[in-house]
């Protein structure tokens, strides 16, 4: 009984530890970005490797997605005889969560993978120290950046993977169920809220936010070793994905109230 309760007391540490550090971190980021502390370039780098590159991924998933999605929804719609809602059953989903919440997905695995592993290799190489020695903040120089990209791209990534996902679901609908585009898209515009696709760009930036925290914590807190730098990696993939789920969660109850 005594180990279990030691064992479980040792990860609530861990836990609230690491909650403590990755806050830290984040007002530590904050602080910068009010006093200007922005390295243009170095953000406008991190814009293109973590936007512009997850770009062709996110848009296949999100294509994919979408064209599952209003197969199964076409099948029902014509059973029911609601084919006209099938477009916007599509859009209202797309927007409400699988568009924010893949895209963010796509992200954590790609570019917050790359975000860990990148300054991992910097501390255990102890760059990171270097960048001390020259009296440059690493949280200004490396982390700011990265914060600043997350938070705007991944917005954008949602809305295009909206859009592409409701394209994909009008070719698997035109393909299985000979809808045209009149009957799909029409009942988009009457339907479809402003206020839905807003809310999936407020998660999206939020995801951002958490996949570039925890990514960047995971790096700059890696161990001194060589191996430390692998499981960085992973641990920040799995925390983006578990932290990403639950804010969801928490953002759906407050967004969408009932």
């Amino acid at each position: 009984m005594l180990p279990a309760i030691e064992a479980l007391g040792s990860y609530a540490l861990q836990v609230l530890k690491f909650f403590g550090e990755t806050t830290n971190l984040h007002l530590r980021t904050l602080i910068h970005i009010l006093r200007r502390n922005i390295e243009v370039r170095t953000t406008v780098r991190q814009m293109a490797q973590i936007g512009v590159s997850s770009l062709p991924v996110s848009g296949v998933t999100l294509l994919f997605s979408g064209m599952v999605f209003a197969y199964h929804i076409a099948d029902q719609a014509s059973g029911l005889g609601v084919r006209g809602y099938v477009g916007w059953g599509v859009a209202e989903t797309m927007a409400r969560e699988l568009g924010p919440a893949l895209t963010a997905l796509v992200v954590a695995a790609r570019a917050g993978s790359a975000m860990a592993a990148e300054l991992g290799t910097m501390k255990v190489t102890e760059q990171i120290d270097a960048l001390r020695t020259m009296a440059t903040d690493p949280v200004s120089y490396l982390v700011v950046p990265r914060y600043i990209a997350a938070l705007v791209t991944l917005p954008m990534l949602a809305l295009i993977g909206d859009v592409i996902g409701v394209t994909g679901g009008f070719a698997m609908s035109s393909m299985t169920a000979r809808m045209s585009a009149q009957e799909y898209f029409g009942a988009i515009p009457p339907h479809m809220e402003l206020w839905t696709v807003a809310a999936g760009v407020i998660k999206a930036i939020f995801f951002g936010i958490i996949i570039a925290i925890v990514s960047c914590h995971q790096g700059l807190y890696c161990k001194m070793a060589a191996e430390e730098v692998g499981r960085a990696t992973t641990r920040a993939v799995v925390y983006c994905i578990i932290l990403v789920f639950g804010a969801d969660i928490i953002l759906t109850i407050f967004l969408y109230p009932s």
